[in-house]
């Protein structure tokens, strides 16, 4: 396989040009009118950024994405799938009325928010991969049903996975909560009897009939019939049947990548990916703070590549000096950030992701200001 094309722009500018404008530009180059027809409508794949979190890419970029599919004759809404765990983003209520709460009004961005697995994150499509973990995953339909997409992604440390690029964007962002439950862990699911009300949610949702409602009216479920699917944990909404997080780095980041390879089935050559390496904080847009970025700002990158610009944004961090007072602050150029200050080495996921056909993390870097 060839070198990919990965498109830059730094922050500075020598010409006195709107970052703004330049990312715009940028998604042009990478081939956004290639991938939108006249009349699809187009996902935007971002994160809207947990309440009390300011790392994730601001409105005023996102509605300049938003207009440049307009121009390229797409039909644009902002997407992303609710959360595993219980925060402001668990189901379609509470996560628009944080993405509003975070600046993504339809007055300021100009497209509709529609929440990728619905109202309660089960309206998803099995999607076949042929992957190490799975022969299925269940992606968001919003997602799955639009024409084409385009990922908007803010590069980012990640305690878990060790880096939050595209993949990550894509492959946990898409999954629906039952399919975050099987990328965190290997499941199974046990019931916390105290918690239990005997709603019977459970019940209903299970695909396989493997959870009752036991004589002294607490859910049961019978291991024998139960493959781990996760539901349950989207369905008890009183947290009776807990999230499990146990896995290795290496495992989940290969599960977010088959997850990633679900999402991108059907729409090669419709999708294409801008990621801002801009307040690079060391933990990911899901908690309710951010910390300060560890490295200067750097730019932002186009492709439509998802394994060489997740590769190129890496490298970019890499060659960059630490900031003092940061956790980057000990780290100088050629050091890697990511993996000296999560401890797990995120490049596993690229590596992986290019055995599966998704890209190539062989990249020519092509500055554009």
């Amino acid at each position: 396989m060839s070198p990919a094309k990965v498109y830059f722009t730094p922050v500075r500018t020598s010409m006195k040009r709107s970052l703004v404008a330049r990312a715009g530009a940028l998604l042009e180059r990478a081939g956004l009118r290639d991938a939108v027809a006249e009349g699809d409508l187009v996902a935007v794949k971002l994160h809207f950024g947990e309440a009390g979190n300011t790392g994730f890419v601001h409105p005023v970029f996102v509605r300049e994405v938003v207009q440049r599919v307009k121009a390229a004759g797409g039909k644009p809404f902002l997407t992303d799938a609710n959360t595993l765990y219980r925060g402001e983003r668990a189901n379609a209520v509470d996560h628009i009325a944080c993405a509003l709460h975070n600046g993504f009004s339809y007055a300021t961005v100009e497209a509709p928010i529609i929440i990728a697995d619905g109202l309660d994150g089960r309206d998803a499509v099995e999607v076949p991969v042929d992957g190490k973990h799975f022969r299925s995953v269940r992606i968001g339909s919003a997602a799955m049903h639009a024409d084409a997409m385009v990922v908007v992604t803010h590069v980012k440390g990640h305690e878990a996975a060790g880096f939050g690029g595209a993949l990550k964007n894509v492959g946990m962002g898409l999954g629906c909560r039952s399919a975050k439950q099987r990328m965190h862990a290997d499941f199974r699911p046990e019931v916390e009897a105290a918690k239990c009300r005997s709603c019977g949610r459970c019940v209903r949702w299970c695909p396989v009939d493997a959870i009752a409602l036991g004589p002294d009216r607490v859910a049961v479920v019978d291991y024998a019939l139960c493959y781990g699917c996760g539901e349950c944990v989207a369905a008890c909404p009183y947290g009776a049947i807990a999230t499990q997080w146990k896995t290795t780095p290496e495992a989940l980041q290969e599960k977010i990548v088959e997850h990633a390879a679900g999402a991108l089935s059907g729409k090669q050559g419709k999708t294409v990916y801008l990621s801002f390496v801009t307040n690079v904080t060391p933990d990911c847009d899901c908690w309710h703070f951010s910390d300060a970025s560890v490295v200067p700002d750097i730019g932002v990158l186009a492709s439509d590549d998802i394994v060489a610009i997740d590769q190129a944004a890496y490298d970019l961090v890499k060659a960059a000096p630490g900031l003092p007072g940061t956790r980057g602050a000990e780290l100088g150029e050629g050091e890697d950030k990511f993996t000296r200050i999560t401890g797990v080495d995120g490049t596993h996921a690229m590596r992986y992701a290019e055995t599966l056909g998704l890209g190539t993390r062989e990249y020519e870097l092509v500055t554009v200001e």
